[in-house]
């Protein structure tokens, strides 16, 4: 259960694909434009995660490595199909919001990613939690996004007008609309990223270079052939910092 629990802090906080890894940053900057749309992709990946994260576990002795890449795109496209005709059938207005960015789920780096750094090489369980982890993680992360671009630019929280939440437009506040543009989402989200490195500053927390799941026989990220870990881009960055 620790290592459950290790796996879900993993994800919301330590390695963030977020604020941490910068992962997925196509639908973070695209469809952080509203809370609810932030909320509808986030949950949506999340589920995509879980499943895929699930399946690739118990797939993981019988997949060969020559066909692995291709097998987890299959397993993902048949998770996020389903997601979609379900989005579809039940929530028609965020399914037209959110438009392409669910089928574009498929190719995520983030999913792509948790299979191939962890879900291929772990248990089923702690395979599960690391997906629910990573995948709040990526939900709170462009929740937050989508709040703020929204209350700064059209001055509500969760909707429009008479059905939003909060509307400050009431109280004479005017929009600044360039944070529901696309330089907005990159303003919001260096804002975040610069918080998100103070807190983590001010505690003590340093990202790990080469998390508990790497597979570099050495414990180094330099022999290490899989690209997609996040401890190795972790890795790679400090060393350019540091030359």
């Amino acid at each position: 259960m620790n290592k459950c629990v290790e796996r879900l802090y993993n994800g919301l906080i330590k390695e963030n694909p977020t604020f941490v890894l910068t992962l997925g940053m196509c639908p973070t900057l695209a469809v952080t434009t509203s809370a609810i749309n932030g909320i509808g992709m986030g949950l949506s990946s999340t589920v995509v995660l879980v499943m895929s994260n699930l399946m690739i576990s118990l797939l993981r002795k019988v997949i060969p490595d020559g066909v692995r890449m291709p097998a987890f795109i299959v397993i993902v496209a048949s998770f996020v199909t389903m997601v979609q005709f379900l989005m579809q059938g039940f929530l028609p207005s965020l399914y037209e919001s959110l438009g392409i960015y669910i089928p574009l789920i498929v190719v995520n780096c983030i999913i792509l990613g948790r299979a191939e750094a962890y879900a291929s090489k772990n248990p089923v369980v702690p395979s599960i939690f690391d997906g629910l982890g990573m995948g709040l993680g990526f939900t709170c992360a462009i929740t937050i996004l989508g709040a703020v671009r929204e209350l700064l630019g059209a001055g509500t929280i969760l909707g429009t007008g008479s059905s939003a939440l909060a509307d400050l437009t009431e109280f004479g506040y005017t929009p600044a609309s360039i944070f529901i543009l696309a330089p907005g989402a990159f303003f919001v989200l260096a804002f975040c990223i610069a918080v998100m490195n103070k807190i983590k500053k001010k505690h003590g927390m340093k990202p790990a270079q080469v998390p508990d799941y790497c597979g570099g026989k050495d414990g180094g990220c330099a022999s290490c052939s899989n690209t997609m870990c996040g401890g190795r881009s972790i890795a790679n960055a400090q060393n350019k910092t540091e030359a």
